[in-house]
């Protein structure tokens, strides 16, 4: 899923999950100042690498999720489950957690 080798192991979201990968965090000011890594904030952008099938509701009608593979998302500040696969620290959100799709 992530890559070509055999060896790695790959993670398909069930239900309404989206498996997010967050932008990577910003280490320079616009005015071209260094910040130390520990000292930045997390960025509330990501890029989603897969999503579920989508989530039943009480009468069974499958109501599918409205993400696709490479949307880039609003995410909330705090929230999310991390996974580590392969050295790659990627996020678990519930659909209805993701605040919005940038177009």
């Amino acid at each position: 899923m992530f890559r070509s080798s055999a060896l790695l192991r790959s993670l398909a979201p069930l239900g309404d999950r989206v498996l997010v990968r967050r932008a990577a965090k910003e280490t320079q000011t616009a005015s071209g100042i260094f910040l130390p890594a520990d000292k930045t904030k997390d960025p509330n952008e990501g890029t989603v690498v897969a999503v579920g099938p989508g989530e039943k509701d009480v009468t069974g009608a499958m109501h599918p999720t409205t993400l696709k593979s490479g949307d880039m998302v609003l995410l909330p500040e705090y929230g999310g489950h991390k996974v580590k696969i392969d050295d790659e620290e990627l996020f678990l959100f519930r659909e209805s957690d993701i605040l919005g799709k940038f177009e």
